[in-house]
Formats: structure tokens, C-alpha cells, sequence
């Protein structure tokens, strides 16, 4: 191995290892922060981020994006549209799905909570040339793919393992209790006595007078 290709083996073992669980940690403590300056629970919080992303969803499409069940989605459009993050409208093409579209004075108070860390990420991204912006910007995008795939990947490998769980709990006999196998064990000795049981005893014989 060469020494430029120890060092960029050196770099990506640094940059996946270290680097990026300290953003994403980071990363998730800020939301953490901008949810409780919105008057939002995290979750809640993704999930408005969601729709402000896309423009607008409907509850099915918040669940098979976050993995949610619909319940907890109800929860959540329901504590939304509390708070005047979002709009329900029906849907004209399902009667039975509602259109969400984001509420405006959301957007602005979100836009007013980024504003500074947007200034100074872009204050940053101007000391990189075309090229390494070109670069940063492949990276983030398909880390972000990556990060959706395995966490799909994640949640049917845990659908599975609940579901090969239940086929085993099915298929195996419940193990009886001892004391119900003792009870069985008289029951039968009762009915059924062994042969020395059933064999009468003999008299003793009488004593001669002498």
C-alpha cells in the first residue's frame, strides 16, 4: 500500500468512525433545541420538517417515510395542526386521505430559528472552491440516501424478527407446569395401582401355645 493510499484509507477510517457520528449527534441535539424553541416535541418536530420539505403529504406517506404507525401519525397531524403547523384539506381524489400542507406563519418562525446557522454553514462553504462544493454536495446527498435505505433496512429486519418470534410462540406447546404434572402422576397411581399394590397382604401366622 502506498503511502497516499494509507493516508486516505487513514482519512476515511477518521471521517466514518469519528466525524460523522460527532455531526450526526450534534445534528440531532440542535433539532432537539430548535423543536423546544418551536414548542415541539422531536418528533413532531421531523415530521413538520418533513412536510416543509416536500410542500404537501398525506398521513400514509408520514408513515412510510418515518417508520411510524398510523396511530402514532394521527398523533402527531393532530398535535401539528394544534400548534398551526400544518392545514388539513381532503383529498379530492380519496375521500377517505387528507391533503397536509404546511401553515405559513410555521414557515416563518422556522426560517427565523435556521436563520443564523444558515449564515454561518454558508460563511463556511465560501472558503471551498467549485469542486469541493461539488464533492460536499455529492457526499450529503447520498449519505442522506444511505441513511433512509438503512434505516428501512432496519426497521424490516426488526418486522421480521417480531414476526419469526411469533411463528415460534405459536408452533411450540406451553411447557405445563410442574405441579400439574405431579397431580397428573397421583391422579393416575390412584386409578391405576401397581402390582404390589393391589396384591393383598397375608395374615401372620398365629403363635404355637407352649
Amino acid at each position: 500500500m502506498t503511502a497516499a493510499r494509507a493516508n486516505q484509507h487513514e482519512l476515511i477510517e477518521e471521517i466514518v468512525g469519528r466525524l460523522v457520528r460527532q455531526h450526526s449527534t450534534a445534528v440531532v441535539l440542535f433539532h432537539h433545541a430548535v423543536a423546544e424553541r418551536l414548542g415541539l416535541g422531536p418528533t413532531d418536530h421531523k415530521c413538520f420538517d418533513l412536510l416543509r420539505e416536500r410542500g404537501t403529504m398525506n398521513s400514509s406517506d408520514l408513515v412510510a417515510i418515518t417508520g411510524l404507525t398510523s396511530g402514532a401519525i394521527t398523533g402527531v397531524v393532530a398535535r401539528l395542526e394544534r400548534a398551526g403547523c400544518l392545514h388539513r384539506e381532503p383529498d379530492p381524489h380519496d375521500g377517505r386521505k387528507q391533503i397536509l400542507t404546511p401553515g405559513r406563519e410555521k414557515l416563518r418562525d422556522i426560517h427565523d430559528v435556521f436563520g443564523p446557522i444558515r449564515k454561518d454553514v454558508a460563511t463556511l462553504l465560501e472558503g471551498f472552491d467549485v469542486h469541493q462544493l461539488t464533492a460536499i454536495a455529492e457526499f450529503l446527498t447520498r449519505s442522506t440516501e444511505f441513511a433512509y435505505r438503512h434505516a428501512s433496512l432496519l426497521r424490516a429486519q426488526a418486522q421480521y424478527d417480531a414476526n419469526w418470534t411469533g411463528e415460534i410462540a405459536q408452533v411450540s406447546p406451553p411447557t405445563p407446569p410442574a405441579r400439574s404434572k405431579r397431580r397428573r402422576a397421583d391422579k393416575r397411581k390412584r386409578l391405576h395401582p401397581s402390582p404390589i399394590q393391589r396384591t393383598p397382604s397375608l395374615p401372620k401366622p398365629a403363635k404355637k401355645s407352649r
